[in-house]
């Protein structure tokens, strides 16, 4: 019987160092390695045949060896906003999300990096589904590439801009080496160079990564799902914070390297009688007092899965005033792609739209 062969290395994650070290297994010359990274990763070329720079007989031999990506798109959906919520099917039949949502002056995608959540936060619909794996770096990497074609047309010039923030399915900082892994190849000026300030990894809060994320020296912004304002409420919504309780995790805030103009983002969903006092509000400023901090409140996405409402528009700008008062910058986030389940909290593989 003859031994299985090896399957086809994803060539999407590598960085230039182990795209070169792959082509010389091949006997090529670094510049050969260049211009595979450049059409890969610059110019978006997901085929060996279309990349015509490269001599036939080298296009075959990769081939042969390597994919340039597994990632395939399942199904689109688009919401009556613009935006677009893609299904994607990776090399063994998982399934995980991304989102495309457009504006006049950028685009921004928001990518996965678990296939599937472990952190069963109560309000949010990845969580529901449990964890089945970590994603790869070529995985991560792939949903940008995949989408922009998508989106633009393969190799396409694209308008403006691209924002990248690691918010999608999954929570990054539990798949942290892949993840960092995917961000520095993303930033790569040699290929798409979406520059770090560009990018925005969310996490629950995983104290001991927060650290290690502190000393990285390519690295996305980071914004804190936050959601509460005390341990009470937290351990309700985020069964993590009884391992990383909000002292510890404010106290790896307040010693978060900052830019010279960057804040950390705290994200807050907002939940109907839960969170969303004015008390609350007062209890929010108190624990971030002295953090150079901007606060994005999230009106709650609804599931039937899921045990809460949305607090009101008046509510939410009531509890923002009480910020303002106390010159806490905040921003009420505008819910896109809610109507295509593509919005905050509502990713969780589903094969249609919001009915």
């Amino acid at each position: 019987m003859s031994a299985p062969s090896e399957p086809l290395k994803e060539l999407v994650g590598l960085s230039q160092d182990e795209l070169r070290e792959f082509m010389a297994l091949l006997s090529e010359k670094p510049y050969r390695s260049r211009q595979l990274f450049d059409s890969i990763q610059r110019r978006r070329i997901m085929t060996f045949e279309a990349m015509t720079d490269l001599p036939k007989t080298l296009r075959r031999i990769v081939s042969e060896r390597a994919v340039v990506t597994n990632t395939k798109v399942e199904s689109v959906f688009q919401s009556s906003d613009g935006t677009r919520r893609f299904l994607l099917k990776l090399a063994d039949g998982s399934e995980v999300e991304s989102v495309f949502m457009p504006e006049q002056r950028r685009d921004t995608i928001c990518i996965s990096s678990q296939v599937g959540c472990p952190l069963a936060c109560s309000f949010c619909m990845t969580g529901v589904i449990g964890l089945k794996r970590n994603m790869t770096a070529g995985e991560i990497v792939s949903q940008v590439l995949v989408v922009l074609n998508q989106v633009y047309g393969e190799g396409e010039e694209t308008p403006h801009g691209t924002n990248i923030v690691l918010m999608g399915m999954g929570e990054p900082l539990l798949n942290y080496d892949q993840v960092i892994k995917a961000v520095a190849v993303l930033a790569d000026q040699q290929g798409m160079s979406i520059p770090p300030r560009r990018m925005t990894l969310s996490t629950a809060g995983i104290v001991p990564r927060l650290y290690d994320l502190a000393r990285e020296p390519v690295r996305p912004r980071l914004a804190i799902s936050l959601t509460a304002p005390n341990d009470e409420i937290r351990d309700r919504l985020f069964p993590i914070n009884r391992k990383y309780p909000l002292h510890e995790l404010i106290e790896a805030c307040r010693l978060y390297p900052l830019g010279e103009r960057e804040r950390l983002t705290f994200e807050y969903v907002m939940l109907d009688g839960i969170n969303d006092s004015d008390q609350h509000a007062r209890e929010l400023v108190q624990l971030l007092a002295g953090i150079r901090a901007k606060i994005n409140l999230i009106p709650h996405n609804a599931a039937p899965e899921l045990p809460f409402a949305s607090s009101s528009m008046d509510r939410i700008t009531a509890f923002q005033r009480v910020l303002t008062e106390a010159a806490m910058p905040s921003f009420v986030r505008r819910p896109r792609g809610q109507d295509i389940s593509a919005a905050c909290g509502q990713l969780a593989a589903r094969h249609q739209a919001s009915a």
